[in-house]
């Protein structure tokens, strides 16, 4: 901790903030959060598509580590994905959309971001603490919204390709991502992709060897992802466009062992993890102040889980083995009308509808049987409005109220070789938020904002047994956080900072309470709402050209939570780190060649040591880490560019989770040639 808060004091606080990319697929953009009438973010984060490729951040998780108040994690287990926490929020408190489209799960909603690749995005949009209502249900604590590109000339594309490599310059990896297109007048065309193929990574040479893992190559880390995306819109004229899109990603991964955890070994691996969505997006000026924007949409998520016998993934004869499929389904949309009242006020309408339907069965081999597909069906929408008044030039004000619904439709499950039919209940909820922006002067601005959201509780925490060491509860109800911001934002000469504190009161937090059900069952665990706590930080940002040549940049985070659970007093919120930071000095050696060495840095937080009825589970800190980066930018034409790099040069390491380390020191390299 020493190491960390000198290098804190050292180290400049800045930040990585990128203008809107002018490839932008601007249907494709959410409210996010609170903007005033001119189009300015009150709050929120950007980053944009040339620093994702400077920091070499091939994936969404890494990609969003570059934002201030938002932290990567690893849920560890035999799961092994990648996480996400916006200002302490969790993946299931924080939406996730592509181009607008939410992607959700509707059985758990257990979304790994590192399946998502970020080589063919303009942009992706954060909103923290402030969801817009506009944008739909959920976003308790943030949404994050991919942006992908479009077309920008006659003739428009580039291709790239990469490497990865170990510490001792073997290989590990490969990207490979691409796009062609056309803009004309009245339309534009194009088909873009990415793929990303990892053989494994390797841990530091500082690890020490287990009985599971020998250290070296981390064994069953393989994993293998790809996405396509087509679009085709017009434009019929400078305000209206009209657009029909299709992303179809599929992936494929291992998940490795806990390195010192014999007894909780589960041999698990994905074969196919695979989202499609097709969509189609407008806006259209239907009078003189008047803006309608549509989004309609089908979305299909199938995914299998298939467990073995042992290691080695050949056999499955033994009860611990098994095939679990889902199939599933949503469709849905919404609608937004803005109306400029008059010169000074503009209020906007949004209606949002979503059909889920949840399809699951399971083949054992120990009995032998293939269980009949258990369906469940589920109804989302929402009504929201929006009001934003500029008061004058240099004050505006936005008030926002949404109504949410829940309708459970149809609930099965299959036991004991029966089918089991769930209570169909219903949930609704109110939500309300406010937000201000201050134009002090021409150099400096204020803002304050206010919201109050909900999260309807998903399929996973009402009915799932967890491998019968849960029961259900059906009439677990929505959980609330209510978020308060203040920030503000100055230009000196040559040094842009910017910042904000933050609170958030969270109630009625879904949480896992112990059950006593008494011989032969003993102790379970059941969802309910029975959490409450607060979580508050500040974040800083900062931006200083020092020369003409050099520029300092990054942020910095603090964040604290407190959440208790009436059941364990021991409990201790996961994943998050009380402080972090990202820094940079991105020096122009040439016209031609550019260096960029960075720092990311972060304390300790609270991890959990596995259960087993011989040891008890027992929270500890993980200890912090400073990772040092460099990437080296050659442009050897216009048209051709070429970053190489390393990460974590020092070989720390570390982990994010108890007993799955990261990676070690590695290398990249990555060539783009554009027409």
């Amino acid at each position: 901790m020493r190491r960390f808060v000198v290098l804190l004091a050292l180290a400049s606080p800045t930040a990585v903030m990128a203008a809107q990319p002018d490839d932008a697929y601007t249907l494709g953009e959410l409210q996010v959060t609170a903007r005033t009438r001119g189009g300015e973010l009150i709050g929120g984060s950007v980053i944009g598509s040339e620093d994702l490729r400077r920091f070499d951040k091939v994936s969404l998780d890494r990609a969003l580590d570059l934002a201030p108040g938002v932290i990567a994690g690893n849920s560890g287990g035999s799961r092994n994905e990648r996480l996400i926490f916006v200002r302490g929020f969790d993946r299931f408190q924080t939406t996730l959309s592509i181009d607008g489209v939410r992607v959700f799960l509707p059985a758990d909603n257990r979304i790994d971001f590192g399946r998502f690749q970020t080589a063919d995005l303009s942009q992706i949009q954060i909103s923290k603490g402030y969801v817009s209502v506009l944008d739909g249900p959920g976003g308790l604590g943030g949404a994050i919204n991919l942006v992908t590109r479009k077309p920008t000339q006659a003739l428009d594309g580039e291709l790239r390709a990469g490497v990865n490599l170990d510490g001792d310059g073997g290989y590990n990896a490969y990207t490979l991502s691409g796009r062609i297109g056309t803009r004309q007048d009245l339309y534009y065309l194009q088909v873009s992709g990415a793929k990303y193929d990892r053989d494994h990574f390797s841990l530091s040479d500082d690890f020490k060897s287990t009985v599971l893992e020998d250290g070296g190559e981390r064994a069953r880390s393989n994993s293998e992802d790809w996405r396509v995306n087509v679009k085709a819109g017009l434009t019929p004229n400078e305000t209206d466009e009209y657009s029909v899109n299709f992303t179809r990603q599929e992936g494929s991964k291992n998940a490795p062992y806990h390195v010192t955890d014999t007894a909780s070994t589960r041999y698990w691996s994905w074969p196919y993890w695979n989202i499609d969505s097709l969509s189609f997006l407008s806006t259209t000026k239907i009078a003189d102040s008047a803006t309608l924007k549509t989004r309609v949409y089908r979305n299909t998520f199938e995914n299998g889980l298939f467990s073995y016998d042992s290691a080695a993934q050949t056999t499955q004869t033994l009860g611990r083995a098994f095939r679990s499929y889902y199939d599933d389904e949503a469709y849905g949309g919404n609608v937004e009308l803005g109306v400029n009242l008059t010169t000074s006020n503009t209020l906007k309408v949004a209606a949002y509808y979503r059909k889920d339907r949840h399809v699951e069965w399971q083949q054992t081999f120990s009995p032998a049987l293939i269980e009949p597909r258990q369906t469940t069906t589920e109804t989302t929408g929402s009504l929201a409005i929006e009001d934003t008044h500029s008061f004058g030039q240099t004050l505006d004000v936005v008030l926002g109220v949404s109504y949410d619904w829940r309708d459970l439709n149809r609930a099965e499950d299959f036991n004991a070789g029966q089918f089991v039919y769930y209570p169909l209940t219903d949930d609704d909820s109110w939500n309300w938020q406010a937000a201000a922006r201050w134009q002090v002067s021409d150099a400096a601005s204020l803002h304050a904002s206010v919201s109050s959201r909900t999260r309807f509780p998903t399929l996973f925490e009402r009915f799932s047994s967890r491998f019968g060491t849960a029961i259900p509860n059906p009439n677990v109800k929505p959980e609330r956080a209510t978020s308060f911001e203040l920030g503000g934002q100055v230009q000196v000469s040559r040094v842009n900072l910017s910042g904000a504190v933050f609170y958030s009161d969270i109630e009625d937090a879904l949480i896992q309470v112990p059950v006593a059900l008494g011989p032969p069952f003993g102790t379970v665990n059941q969802t309910r709402n029975a959490g409450d706590g607060e979580y508050y930080g500040a974040e800083l940002e900062l931006k200083a050209d020092v020369t003409d040549t050099i520029q300092l940049g990054g942020n910095y985070t603090y964040i604290h939570r407190e959440l208790t659970d009436p059941t364990n007093a021991a409990f201790k919120p996961q994943g998050v780190p009380d402080h972090k930071l990202f820094a940079y000095v991105d020096w122009r050696v040439t016209d031609a060649v550019r260096i960029t060495p960075t720092i990311e840095a972060a304390s300790n937080r609270w991890t959990v040591t596995s259960s087993s009825a011989i040891n008890p589970p027992r929270f500890y800190k993980t200890g912090d880490y400073v990772l040092t980066n460099l990437s080296v930018q050659w442009t050897v034409t216009p048209k051709i560019d070429l970053v190489v790099g390393g990460r974590n040069l020092f070989d720390e390491n570390y982990q994010l989770v108890d007993g799955f380390p990261e990676e070690g020191r590695s290398f990249f390299a990555d060539l783009r040639m554009r027409l």
